[in-house]
Formats: structure tokens, C-alpha cells, sequence
């Protein structure tokens, strides 16, 4: 099991950190739909919250969903910025 956390902990942080092409076309003036980055990180956020209160905080949980609310943050608001 150990090994299944970690490996999907990397793998969900990967998936967020894709995100950094498409932030990179948003500064380059070819902006990508905000759409899915936003439901991104409304999902990251439900994610990380659900790890956090749980009452035993759920740390692969919590760490592998904190970059997707960061990035898909940043993704959504370079769309409308850049």
C-alpha cells in the first residue's frame, strides 16, 4: 500500500504540474480554455480539504491535490491575465 501512495502521489502531482505548457501559452497569447484547469482546482480544493479534516489527516491525499489548486489557479487566472 505504501508503495500504491506513493506512486499515486507522484502521478497526481505530475498531472498539475502539466499545467505548466498551457501557463506558458497563456503568456504567449494563445490563451487555453479556463474551464477544465478551473474544475481542477475546485477539485484539488475538495481533495485537499477532505485530507486535512479528515481525523486522521490524510497526508498523500492532502500533498497530491495542494498542487493542483496552485496550478490550477494559476492556469485559470493567466488565461484572463497575460
Amino acid at each position: 500500500m505504501k508503495l500504491i501512495s506513493k506512486l499515486a502521489t507522484f502521478t497526481c502531482i505530475a498531472m498539475y504540474v502539466s499545467y505548466i505548457p498551457q501557463i506558458i501559452d497563456n503568456f504567449t497569447g494563445n490563451p487555453v480554455s479556463p474551464l477544465q484547469p478551473l474544475v481542477a482546482m475546485i477539485n484539488g480544493i475538495l481533495w485537499t480539504g477532505y485530507g486535512w479534516f479528515k481525523t486522521y489527516k490524510d497526508w498523500p491525499v492532502f500533498i497530491s491535490n495542494v498542487p493542483g489548486v496552485i496550478f490550477g489557479f494559476i492556469t485559470v487566472l493567466t488565461v484572463y491575465v497575460h
